[in-house]
Order: C-alpha cells, then sequence, then structure tokens
C-alpha cells in the first residue's frame, strides 16, 4: 500500500468521528488529485475542445449558437464528468486503499460521499467556472450564461452522486468505462433534460422557478440516496473481486 494510504489507515486506530474521517478523506484525494494532474485535466481539457469544435463541425451561425449553446455545453459537460468517473474508485481498488475505506468503523456511505464531493470540485466545479467564457463564446446572452452556471452549479453534483454508483458497480470489471456509460447516460437523461429547459425558459423570458426546484429536488434526491447505494455497490464489488 503506498503512502497515501497511511490517513485513511489511522482512521481505525484513533477516535475519530464522522466529520473528521470525511474531512480526512476529502483531503487524500484532494491530495492524490493534484498529484496525478493528467486525470485531473482530462475532462476540462475534454470539455473546451467539444465546446470549441461544435461550431466548427455543425454551423458557426450567431442564430444557431445563440439556441443550441446551453445544450452544448450541458452535453459537454455530462460527457467530461462521465470521461473522470472511471478513476472515483480505481486507483484505491489497485492501491488497496479502498479496502480500508470500507473496514473503517465510521460509516462506509459517508467516506464515499466525502470522495464523490472531492470528485466534483475537481470536476464539476471547474466546468461551471469555464463556463461564462465558452457561453460567450457561444453567443449567449448574460441572463441565459447566468441561469446556465446556476443549472450547472445544481446539476453537476446530481451528475457526480449518480455516477458514483456505477463506477462503484463497474468496479474491476472489463471494458468498465463501455459497460458505466450504458448504465449511468440513461439515469442522466432527467438532468439534461431540464438543465437545458431552464436555460430555455429563460432566454424566453419565462419563469424559471418550477425548473430550479425540480432540480433541487433532484440534488437531494441523489445526497440522499445515491451515497448509500454506492456504498452497498462497493461491498458488492469487492466481495466479488
Amino acid at each position: 500500500m503506498n503512502a497515501e494510504a497511511h490517513p485513511i489507515a489511522r482512521l481505525a486506530s484513533t477516535n475519530v468521528g464522522a466529520l473528521a474521517a470525511m474531512r480526512g478523506v476529502f483531503a487524500r484525494d484532494m491530495k492524490v488529485a493534484f498529484r496525478q494532474k493528467q486525470d485531473l485535466l482530462n475532462p476540462l481539457l475534454f470539455f473546451i475542445m467539444v465546446v470549441t469544435l461544435f461550431p466548427l463541425g455543425v454551423s458557426p451561425e450567431v442564430s444557431f449558437l445563440s439556441v443550441a449553446g446551453a445544450g452544448i455545453l450541458w452535453v459537454a459537460a455530462l460527457l467530461s464528468v462521465l470521461l473522470s468517473l472511471d478513476h472515483l474508485f480505481r486507483h484505491d481498488f489497485d492501491d488497496g486503499t479502498l479496502e480500508q475505506l470500507v473496514l473503517q468503523p465510521q460509516p462506509l456511505f459517508l467516506l464515499v460521499l466525502a470522495k464523490t464531493l472531492a470528485h466534483w470540485m475537481l470536476t464539476g466545479l471547474p466546468l461551471v467556472l469555464l463556463t461564462p467564457v465558452l457561453g460567450v463564446m457561444l453567443h449567449l446572452e448574460g441572463n441565459s450564461i447566468a441561469v446556465l452556471c446556476l443549472t450547472l452549479l445544481i446539476g453537476t453534483p446530481v451528475l457526480s452522486l449518480i455516477g458514483a454508483i456505477g463506477a462503484a458497480l463497474t468496479l474491476g470489471l472489463r471494458s468498465a468505462g463501455v459497460l458505466l456509460s450504458l448504465l449511468i447516460i440513461p439515469l442522466y437523461i432527467p438532468v439534461l433534460i431540464f438543465g437545458t429547459g431552464t436555460v430555455a425558459a429563460a432566454a424566453e423570458g419565462a419563469s424559471v422557478g418550477a425548473y430550479l426546484a425540480l432540480m433541487g429536488a433532484f440534488l437531494m434526491l441523489a445526497l440522499t440516496l445515491a451515497p448509500f447505494a454506492a456504498a452497498a455497490a462497493l461491498r458488492i464489488s469487492l466481495s466479488n473481486g
């Protein structure tokens, strides 16, 4: 086991509360991610390339891009998050850290939630921060860009939480990336529909309160259920490994 696993192992030998354990897992994942810059940058570069190349491959007309821009950014963000999910548990599985995580006295679902939050901070949040620049490039209006950033801020944690379930289920399987996509993309569709629908409603001058409330409900539902499902999936994958 490498040195990065030691903070996880120490949680079992000390009287560490659940919140402190979550902070430890979160801090460790952030440190490991910044040491593996390729895995950190790949989703962001993919997001930028997809959004940049789309007008060249379809149409550079302002009228088209101003209408389709929100959908382009949302699909690119969804695929970027999906691209990064395979590494959510993979490195910990390979070096034995994941087994230590499962054996901790703290609830596994809280530790999984901490890992998923770190994943969102490293993947979803940077996508949100890049969106205003790319939105201007796609000729979106200021109000549409603001609403788009808000929908991504609410929606990308949902993508990470749902993706954690798929990543846990496919852990250790061959062709896990393909299977992960088949499992997760259908569950992403409602978030994509309401995310783009909110921006479309804002562009037409309609109220977006109902759309945002539904997206908030998706987020609360994912926060409530996804960590439990991912934790159970991890136990199943490790017991079958």
